[in-house]
């Protein structure tokens, strides 16, 4: 996949003019938000696990991290990421530009309640220096989530 075949699926959803590309790498959520004037957590960081074989995306707050009890009381196992150089193969995007977007067939999604607390939230648009504005209603349905789920921590009181 790629940031033009993203823009398309977006499309789809009327999310393509809401599409940000930046000038910079935008990378890691410190360079999102950096570059974008966010707050770290409106950044939609999407984490890809394996999951008993299966390709696990979930988008999460970009202040969070794994929770690894929740995560393995959610999925029955322990938090494995998928490896870098298996991204593009597995999910369809690359390290840097993994989003619950125009992925490969099979590939589950699901979003962590830590972006409740946001109006809307930034993930990656399929490249290293895209990103894309969804409130939480465009992003379960242009994401097809499979639900919400509450495996991250280091965003809340705890």
């Amino acid at each position: 996949m790629s940031a033009e075949s993203t823009r398309a699926y977006l499309a789809r959803y009327g999310l393509d003019e809401k599409i940000i590309t930046y000038d910079v790498l935008t990378a890691t959520v410190e360079q999102a938000a950096e570059a974008s004037g966010l707050e770290p957590g409106q950044i939609g960081k999407t984490m890809a696990f394996d999951v008993d074989g299966d390709a696990v995306l979930v988008v999460c707050a970009g202040d969070a991290k794994v929770w690894n009890s929740a995560f393995k009381r959610q999925f029955h196992t322990k938090p494995t990421f998928v490896k870098p150089e298996e991204l593009e193969e597995r999910v369809g995007h690359p390290m840097g530009g993994v989003c619950p977007f125009d992925v490969k067939p099979g590939v589950k999604c699901y979003l962590d309640v830590s972006i409740r607390r946001y109006n809307f939230v930034r993930p990656a648009a399929g490249s290293e220096n895209t990103g894309v504005d969804t409130t939480m209603e465009e992003l379960e349905q242009a994401s097809h989530s499979l639900g919400w789920v509450d495996v991250c921590k280091g965003w809340r009181e705890e």
